[in-house]
Order: C-alpha cells, then sequence, then structure tokens
C-alpha cells in the first residue's frame, strides 16, 4: 500500500512482503537498448543503488534521513513519520492493529536485497502465465536472463564493493505455503495453481 494512501487514511497494510515469503527486487530497470547503447552508465546506474541500499540499511539514522527525503514535496508529499515508520518495520492494519515487524524492510542485505535472481525472473514469468498474460509457457530460463542481466549486476557489484550471492536462484515459501523453486518444474508450477485466468 502507497504512504499517500496511507497519509489519506483510505489504505492500510494488510500483510508485508516480508511476512509473505517474498523479497520484492529493489534495482535498476532499463530496455536492453538501453543497456546496450550506454553500458557504462548502465553499470553505474545500479552501482548507485547498490551505495544508496547500504546507506539506508546501515542505520536508523540513514532511515529517517532518507524517508525525510522520500516524503518531501517534490516526491511523495506525505507525512515523513508513514514512510519511517514502514522502512522500521512498524505497521498499523486501520483498525487499531499496530504491530512492529521484526524482519524489516531491507533494501541491501548484506547485497541480496537487490540481486536480479533468476529465479525471481521466472516466478513472474509463471505468474504472467497463470493470470493470462501469457498465452504459451515462454522458456523461462531463457526469458529471465535476458531480462535480469546478471552480468551487469555482477560488474556493479565489483565497483560498489558488494557481495554477490553464491547462486542465481533462490527458493522461497509463498504466503500459500508453497515453495517455489525455479530448478523444477516452471510450466507445471504456473499451471498449478487453482485460482488463475
Amino acid at each position: 500500500m502507497g504512504a499517500r494512501a496511507i497519509a489519506d487514511k483510505i489504505g492500510f497494510t494488510v500483510e508485508t512482503t516480508q511476512a509473505s515469503g517474498r523479497t520484492i527486487p529493489r534495482n535498476a530497470r532499463a530496455t536492453a537498448e538501453f543497456v546496450q547503447k550506454y553500458p557504462n552508465t548502465a553499470r553505474a546506474m545500479v552501482a548507485a543503488i547498490l551505495e544508496a541500499s547500504k546507506y539506508i540499511d546501515a542505520s536508523a539514522s540513514n532511515r529517517r534521513k532518507t524517508a525525510e527525503t522520500i516524503a518531501a514535496k517534490s516526491y511523495v508529499n506525505t507525512d515523513m513519520d508513514i514512510i519511517l515508520d514502514r522502512m522500521l518495520g512498524r505497521y498499523s492494519n486501520g483498525l487499531g492493529k499496530t504491530w512492529d515487524d521484526p524482519d524489516s524492510m531491507k533494501f541491501y542485505q548484506d547485497g541480496s536485497a537487490n540481486f536480479p535472481f533468476l529465479s525471481d525472473g521466472m516466478w513472474f514469468l509463471t505468474q504472467h502465465k497463470r493470470w493470462g498474460l501469457l498465452k504459451a509457457h515462454p522458456d523461462y530460463l531463457a526469458v529471465a536472463k535476458q531480462v535480469n542481466r546478471i552480468d551487469v549486476y555482477k560488474q556493479a557489484a565489483v565497483a560498489a564493493q558488494v557481495p554477490v550471492p553464491k547462486s542465481d536462484f533462490r527458493t522461497a515459501k509463498l504466503i500459500d505455503g508453497v515453495v517455489w523453486d525455479a530448478t523444477k518444474d516452471p510450466k507445471a508450477y504456473a499451471d498449478g495453481f487453482k485460482i488463475k485466468a
């Protein structure tokens, strides 16, 4: 739920991404054409995001400064505390229940929060197939490799002195209790949902 909706009291947090078993990659998005035409700029963008992520996660004070910047009129134009609370793992469900999530939002997490895992790219594709955005099964791994430019990320990580995960894949137990493992059969996974388009 966006900070603006929470500030306007027209939205509230029901479930956090981290509690659902998923993490959302926080990385740069650029077209293949842009990366090919401006490879140094593409690497510099990723390195800048990694540096900023390290800064944010380094301390509560840095999270506060980041929240102040994001909340400013020129960006989200909202109450800084709404953004800061979410960054610190403080939530309210809009019905009077508040809680502190010990697994608060991570922006760096020793480099893994931003890593473009191939398994994440493949999972997104399974959801596109599930909801009818893709009519046929793609070559899940090949498409993920084209989109999640791990080569660009790794070059930027070296420049930013950020560790890289040992594997390009990870598993996740999702909110429905099903474990997503991209090394298994993504076609069967995408077709296996009871609820789909």
